[in-house]
């Protein structure tokens, strides 16, 4: 399966992150290429960064010309997620978010978010409203920092209080917890030994489902 994989804001750490985790459950033969664009914020954090960064995403796109199966936004504003999708009508296009809670609501049941940074909360708590999973949302809990430095460092920095967040999501009745953001990618590995529930990794919940998609595509290009 080859994918290529955006990171939506320009933090080469972040896509550093991301595709350690893309990698961490590729398949023999699988070729997946993660990007960031040229210019955009470093960090997605408002409505301005992200129109910014749905520009640039559409740009890298076409800008690449190599054979694809699929097309992963690796931020959970799902970022130009579509006008990718009207610029590659041909192939699929998931981006983490749709992918996170897509994982949550097949688990069934309330789930919490965990994010590295409080200014994060309001648009995470929007796009599970937009999923259609405002109600089985129990809250949002971030790490009460303003200083999210480099990006890509995040997940180390904060690495504790997250776990300890997570924790406190499943004394709160959660299900399942959803790692808010692009920059948490490969988190939920690192602390699943320690959680009491499972732990949702958007991308590499999006990886899983564009590799149903295509072998769908593929069995019926067959037939």
């Amino acid at each position: 399966m080859r994918l290529l994989i955006i990171n939506p804001n320009t933090s080469k750490g972040a896509t550093a992150r991301i595709k350690e985790a893309a990698d961490g459950v590729a398949y023999p033969g699988d070729e997946f290429t993660t990007l960031c664009p040229a210019f955009g914020p470093e960090l997605i954090v408002t409505q301005a960064d992200a129109d910014h960064a749905s520009i640039a995403v559409v740009e890298t796109v076409k800008a690449y010309d190599a054979p694809c199966d699929g097309i992963i936004l690796a931020s959970f504003g799902n970022t130009g997620a579509e006008a990718v999708q009207l610029l590659r009508p041909d192939i699929p296009v998931v981006g983490i978010a749709a992918a996170a809670f897509s994982i949550a609501q097949a688990l069934g049941g309330p789930f919490g978010i965990v994010t590295f940074g409080p200014s994060l909360v309001p648009a995470l708590k929007a796009k599970a409203e937009e999923a259609g999973l405002g109600s089985k949302l129990l809250a949002t809990l971030a790490v009460n920092t303003t200083d999210f430095g480099d990006p890509g460092t995040v997940q180390t920095r904060y690495m504790d209080e997250m776990g300890e967040l997570c924790r406190e999501m499943h004394q709160r009745g959660a299900r399942c917890v959803v790692m808010g953001g692009g920059p948490l990618a490969g988190l939920a590995s690192k602390l699943a030994p320690n959680s009491p529930v499972p732990l949702i990794d958007g991308t590499q919940g999006a990886i899983n489902i564009l590799r149903t998609l295509v072998a769908h595509r593929d069995v019926e290009n067959d037939l």
